[in-house]
């Protein structure tokens, strides 16, 4: 049995989608098992890139499959609009399932999102996330399997809901509501577009780790935009972090044999909230520039900070990373020197602890080490021994930094530019 949890251990953006793509060539089954539309993985292969927002990343493989857990919320229009999209340029999706169990994002939800967020100034991208957690977590929202249920059950339950939102929209927030029969017959349309992907994917995952089948399981956003262990309330609305895997693919924990923890060899995050290692000057820029840091989903410039060890300590500690894949380090080639944040100092003492609380963590000044840079190109390195001894010190500095050893180290976005150090599949 080898199932492996893939997490992202700072802010999200840290190029699983490239690392997912990488293990799924030797994965029997990848799984993404949180988050909506509102997550974005870019995957390079053969000079050509998929954008991919619900579908696994695993989906370029025919012989991998694809599975998006209960954990995760569906918006049926974007995710039909992405399979379309991936068989228009001749890719297969009859390996891709969708769990009968899984949440639906209705219009309503996106609606309210972009409303709300005028007001609460959490930097969301408007895709309905939100609301449609809360909902799920109230018990009024709608899972895909309702819309399979006899009409007149669902009917008179979605006439209520749909009335509802729209009594919020127009009397808080005076704009027009929907038509709750336009809404469920599209609705409806929808679901049956879908019908040959739909399952019962728990039963799925079990089966395949049951029989000694690889399973990896991708998680979306990254450890501090969980919504316990994130930074509240600059966060998303689900569980990015390993222990999510369990509940949002519906297995047990001791299913899990490896947790790899995915992080850039410097530091960004999109949105509000405080960010200790933030770059505002040319280097911030040149980091942005050189790691095209722009936002798969909405295009928005990422912020850009050398690396926080105090943050990936963190991440391995609530997530039980067994190892990290250090990913885009040829974006550091030009910088003579680099840093890395080793500690924070608040009112005058140092913590070697990522805080728990946004109001500490916004008084924080980073504490940095500095090392030489090597200003080569590693693009064409590809075995660990070739990389230059400037290099090979700042890998080893963070494995010491964070106690995690490394398996996987990205120098570019295409599969082959990844070193292999350790093999997650055995």
């Amino acid at each position: 049995m080898a199932a492996v949890v893939l997490v992202g251990a700072q802010w999200g953006d840290e190029g699983k989608g490239k690392i997912t793509d990488f293990l799924a060539e030797k994965a029997d089954c990848v799984v993404r098992y949180q988050g909506g539309s509102n997550a974005g993985h870019t995957v390079e292969t053969d000079h050509e890139k998929f954008m991919l927002h619900l579908i696994p990343s695993g989906i370029l493989y025919p012989a991998t499959l694809c599975i998006v857990g209960n954990g995760v919320v569906v918006d049926m229009e974007k995710i039909i609009e992405e399979i379309k999209g991936l068989q228009g340029r001749g890719i297969d999706t009859s390996n891709l399932r969708i769990s009968l169990r899984a949440p639906v994002v209705l219009p309503y939800h996106k609606k309210l999102d972009e409303l709300e967020d005028q007001s609460s100034h959490i930097g969301t991208t408007k895709r309905g996330i939100g609301p449609a957690y809360a909902d799920k977590i109230n018990r009024i929202g709608f899972r895909i399997g309702d819309f399979l249920e006899d009409i007149r059950f669902l009917e008179e339950r979605f006439k209520t809901q749909v009335e509802y939102k729209n009594r919020l929209i127009r009397e808080i927030y005076h704009e027009e509501g929907f038509d709750w029969r336009q809404l469920l017959q599209e609705t409806l349309e929808q679901i049956n577009w879908l019908r040959p992907y739909l399952a019962d994917t728990s039963l799925l995952i079990y089966d395949a780790i049951n029989n000694n089948k690889k399973v990896l399981f991708e998680g979306a956003q990254g450890t501090l935009l969980d919504i316990d262990h994130g930074t509240y309330p600059f966060v998303t609305s689900s569980h990015p972090i390993a222990g999510g895997a369990c509940v949002g693919a519906g297995i047990g924990p001791t299913c899990i044999n490896r947790v790899l923890g995915v992080a850039k060899a410097y530091t960004t995050r999109v949105g509000e909230g405080p960010f200790p290692t933030e770059l505002q000057g040319k280097d911030g820029e040149m980091l942005r520039q050189r790691g095209m840091e722009f936002g798969t989903t909405t295009g928005r410039p990422r912020r850009c900070g050398w690396l926080d060890a105090v943050v990936l300590r963190y991440a391995a500690r609530v997530n039980g990373l067994t190892e990290l894949a250090i990913t885009k380090l040829d974006v550091l080639d030009e910088f003579s020197t680099i840093k890395i944040c080793t500690a924070y100092r608040y009112k005058g003492r140092s913590l070697s602890e990522f805080p728990a609380t946004i109001s500490m963590l916004d008084q924080c000044e980073p504490e940095y080490i500095e090392l030489p840079g090597w200003q080569q190109d590693l693009s064409q390195v590809t075995a660990y021994a070739e990389l230059p001894v400037n290099a090979r010190n700042y890998l080893a500095r963070i494995e010491e930094l964070t106690g995690v050893k490394q398996a996987l180290i990205a120098v570019g976005p295409e599969r082959e530019q990844t070193i292999v150090i350790d093999q997650l599949y055995r």
